[in-house]
């Protein structure tokens, strides 16, 4: 796995752990959503739901593929080696980002606002200047947007453990664990 990749399964960890008592479990993946569909108050009923059902569904692809011992938790250990496997995860995340990049387009347009897109990032718990520096690497229009296909599609690439000098690895530049 490259360094890159090391570094957002570590931060990714630490985002999922949401009530940061060290491990995941349902109750993170529900904290993590409530955080998630407030900040998203425009957003429609079908959006929300989508989102919600992305989430659910990350928790339990994470508790059936991870939980190694059964407990019903997640550790950093059991974690680390396997979050990023496309052939265990693909599906969940491009399910995810499908959704939350929908969620980040109220109108329906096509595009995602800097202000949300800012808003929906702090509430899944990034540091607003990485998300800000993220924004700009995804190459934000005139208007100061970028495309819903487009954030789906960063997303999907910040969980590849082979890509580095991507536009996610710009959230954890400065917060790398």
């Amino acid at each position: 796995m490259r360094t890159e990749a090391a570094q957002r399964v570590e931060l990714v960890f630490s985002l999922f752990d949401a009530n940061g008592n060290g491990v995941i479990d349902s109750d993170d993946f529900e904290l993590m959503t409530d955080r998630v569909l407030k900040a998203a108050a425009a957003s429609d009923d079908d959006a929300k739901a989508a989102v919600r059902a992305a989430f659910r569904r990350y928790w339990t692809t994470l508790a059936t593929e991870l939980d190694a011992n059964g407990d019903g938790v997640v550790t950093v250990e059991e974690f680390r080696p396997f979050v990023l496997d496309s052939e265990r995860f693909g599906p969940t995340v491009a399910e995810f980002a499908e959704a939350l990049a929908r969620l980040g387009d109220p109108d329906g347009d096509g595009l995602i606002e800097r202000p949300l897109f800012v808003s929906l990032m702090t509430a899944i718990g990034f540091e607003e200047k990485n998300i800000n520096a993220l924004f700009d690497a995804f190459g934000p229009d005139s208007q100061d947007r970028i495309t819903v296909t487009v954030w789906a599609a960063g997303i999907k690439e910040y969980y590849a453990p082979e890509k580095a000098g991507i536009p996610g690895d710009q959230l954890v530049a400065a917060t790398a664990v």
